[in-house]
C-alpha cells in the first residue's frame, strides 16, 4: 500500500475536523492546548486542538528546558505550588523517559552564610517531593564544587549545595502530545488559524477556522471551546466578547546558547539572585550550554519576539561572575525569546507575579485559561477538563493522562539527537539519508536527512522553520549552521511534500528575512 502523502493526511484532517462534531475544540497548540485536548481525549471525549502556526511555535518551545518544582517559588513560600509542580515532574520523567532525563544543578556559595543557607532551602524541597524526590540534595565543599563545575571562578568559593531536577526537551515533548492526541482517536491541527466564535443563541457552539495554506475557511461545531493561546489569549477573548478587559501581564525571557567548553560539565550552574530577582541557570542542553533566563516586562506582544540588547548583556554580565573564561557577545551561537503569559497587573516587576494558571469562562462560555508552565500542563490540563465536565453531560470520567506514556514511550539509551524519537527511532533510521548528515561540517550537529523526511512525513511539519526550529532544534543551537543548511532542508521537504523550485526560493526567501517577518 503507498503511504499516505502529507498533504493528504492534511486534507483528510481539515476533512474529519469539518464532519465532525467535537465534544471539545482547543485554541492553541502549545502546552497547555495540547495537554488539555489529550485529557478530554483520553477521558472518551472527542478533542480536537487547532494553532495559527506550528504546534509549539511560541514560548512552549523556548523555555529553559526544565521540568522542576521552582526555586524561586520555593524562596517565596509558595509551597503549594512547588509541592504540586515536584510532583508532576515525577510523572512526565515517568511518562516520557525518552524526552526527559535527571540534572544535577550546583549553587555555588562565595559567602559564608550560603552554604548552609542554600543546604537548608534544598532540604526543604527535597521534602515536598517526598518519595518522588529524584535524588537527595547534599552540601559540596570548594573542591567538589570546582570539580563538578570546570570553569567556575574560585576566588572566595566556600562551597556549594548540589541538588537533582528534571529536564526535558520542550518542543519535542509538544510534538509527541500532538501525536499521542491522534494515537487515542483525536485530532491536531497546525496551521489552522481561529477567525470567528460562531454562537446558538448566546453560547459558542464551535470555531471557524481559515487553512493558512490554502485560504479556505472552514466551520467546526463543538459543545467546549477553550482558549489555551499563551499570550494571545486576550485577542481571543475579544472574538467572543470585544469589550473584554486584559487578563495578562506579559513579560519576556531570553536565553543564549554557547559552545559546551564554557562549562564542560555533566551538572548545571544554578545563580539563586539575580538583579532583577530570578535565578539563572547555565545547563547542558543538546550538546551545548543554554544560559537563561530573563524577566522583563513588555507591552507590546510580538508573534517572533527578539532578545533586547541589555537583556543580552545582563546574562553575559551575570555569567561573567562565575565563569572563567565567561563566554562574550561574538561566542553566542543562538539567542530565543519567550513570552509568558503571566497572570494579573503588576508594577513592573514581573519576577513577582504568578506562574500559577487562572480559569475564566465568560458569558457565552468560552473558556479561557492563561499563566503556568511546562512542569505542571498535565496538572492544568485535569483541572480546566474538570471545569468543563457539567458542559459535557451527566457522565464524570476520570483523568486517565497520570500514567499514561506519551508517543514514543521507551526507556532504551539513545544520542542526544535521537534519543526524544523513542520508539519511533527505528523507522526513522529506515527512511532515505540516515547516514547523510545536514551539518558536515558541524561535528556538534550530528543531525541526519532521515530525520527531515520524518518530521514532514509523520510530525506536520509544512516549513523549513518547523524542521529548524522544532523538530531538530538546529536554529536554537547554531543559528549559522541552521541557515547553512537551510536550501539542503529546503529541498528535501520540497521531494516530501510534492513542490517546486516557486516553494524551495520562497522559503530560502524566509531565512535570509528578519526573524520577525518569518
Amino acid at each position: 500500500m503507498t503511504p499516505e502523502s502529507p498533504d493528504a493526511a492534511r486534507r483528510r484532517r481539515f476533512a474529519r475536523a469539518t464532519q465532525q462534531a467535537w465534544d471539545v475544540v482547543v485554541i492553541g497548540g502549545g502546552a497547555t492546548g495540547l495537554g488539555i485536548a489529550l485529557d478530554a481525549q483520553t477521558r472518551g471525549y472527542a478533542a480536537l486542538v487547532v494553532d495559527a502556526r506550528d504546534f509549539a511555535h511560541g514560548t512552549s518551545s523556548r523555555s529553559t528546558k526544565l521540568l522542576h518544582g521552582g526555586v524561586r517559588y520555593l524562596a517565596q513560600g509558595n509551597l503549594t505550588l512547588v509541592r504540586a509542580a515536584l510532583h508532576e515532574r515525577a510523572l512526565a520523567r515517568r511518562n516520557a523517559p525518552h524526552l526527559s532525563n535527571d540534572l544535577g544543578f550546583v549553587i555555588p556559595a562565595y559567602r559564608w552564610w550560603q552554604r548552609p543557607y542554600y543546604a537548608a532551602g534544598m532540604k526543604a524541597y527535597d521534602l515536598l517531593a517526598g518519595s518522588l524526590n529524584l535524588a537527595p540534595s547534599r552540601s559540596l565543599s570548594a573542591e567538589a564544587t570546582r570539580a563538578a563545575l570546570p570553569h567556575l571562578r574560585s576566588e572566595g568559593l566556600i562551597g556549594g549545595v548540589r541538588y537533582c531536577d528534571g529536564q526535558f526537551d520542550d518542543a519535542r515533548m509538544a510534538v509527541a502530545l500532538a501525536r499521542s492526541i491522534e494515537d487515542h482517536g483525536g485530532l491536531a491541527l497546525n496551521y489552522a488559524r481561529v477567525v470567528g466564535l460562531p454562537r446558538d443563541g448566546e453560547r459558542i457552539a464551535g470555531v471557524d477556522v481559515v487553512d493558512a495554506e490554502s485560504g479556505a475557511a472552514c466551520r467546526i461545531a463543538a459543545r467546549c471551546v477553550v482558549n489555551a493561546t499563551g499570550v494571545f489569549a486576550d485577542g481571543v477573548r475579544r472574538l467572543s466578547q470585544p469589550q473584554a478587559k486584559p487578563l495578562l501581564a506579559p513579560s519576556r525571557g531570553i536565553h543564549l546558547v554557547f559552545d559546551r567548553r564554557f562549562l564542560p560539565a555533566a551538572d548545571a550552574l544554578m545563580v539563586p539572585q539575580t538583579a532583577d530577582g530570578r535565578v539563572l541557570f547555565a545547563l547542558p542542553w543538546c550538546g551545548h550550554l543554554l544560559a537563561g533566563t530573563t524577566d522583563t516586562a513588555i507591552d507590546a506582544i510580538a508573534e517572533e519576539p527578539q532578545p533586547a540588547a541589555a537583556e543580552i548583556d545582563f546574562v553575559l554580565s551575570t555569567l561573567a561572575r562565575y565563569l572563567d573564561p565567561a563566554p562574550r557577545a561574538q561566542d553566542i551561537l543562538a539567542s530565543f525569546a519567550g513570552l509568558r503569559p503571566l497572570v494579573g497587573r503588576g508594577d513592573g516587576a514581573t519576577a513577582q507575579l504568578s506562574r500559577e494558571h487562572a480559569i475564566e469562562i465568560d458569558a457565552h462560555g468560552l473558556l479561557t485559561v492563561v499563566g503556568g508552565k511546562w512542569t505542571t500542563y498535565r496538572r492544568m490540563a485535569e483541572n480546566i477538563v474538570d471545569r468543563l465536565l457539567p458542559q459535557l453531560g451527566p457522565r464524570r470520567p476520570a483523568c486517565a493522562t497520570r500514567e499514561l506514556p506519551l508517543h514514543g514511550y521507551a526507556t532504551s539509551e539513545a544520542p542526544w539527537w535521537l534519543r526524544g524519537y523513542g520508539a519511533d527511532l527505528a523507522a526513522v533510521l529506515a527512511l532515505p539519508g540516515a547516514a547523510i548528515r545536514l551539518c558536515p561540517a558541524q561535528p556538534a550537529l550530528p543531525y541526519v536527512e532521515a530525520q527531515v523526511r520524518h518530521a514532514v512525513r509523520a510530525e506536520q511539519a509544512r516549513h523549513v522553520d518547523d524542521v529548524l526550529a522544532r523538530r531538530l532544534r538546529l536554529l536554537h543551537l547554531d543559528r549559522a549552521a541552521a541557515l547553512a543548511a537551510w536550501p539542503r532542508v529546503a529541498a528535501l521537504m520540497a521531494e516530501e511534500l510534492g513542490r517546486d523550485k516557486t516553494w524551495i526560493a520562497a522559503e530560502c526567501a524566509a531565512a535570509s528575512a528578519p526573524p520577525a517577518a518569518r
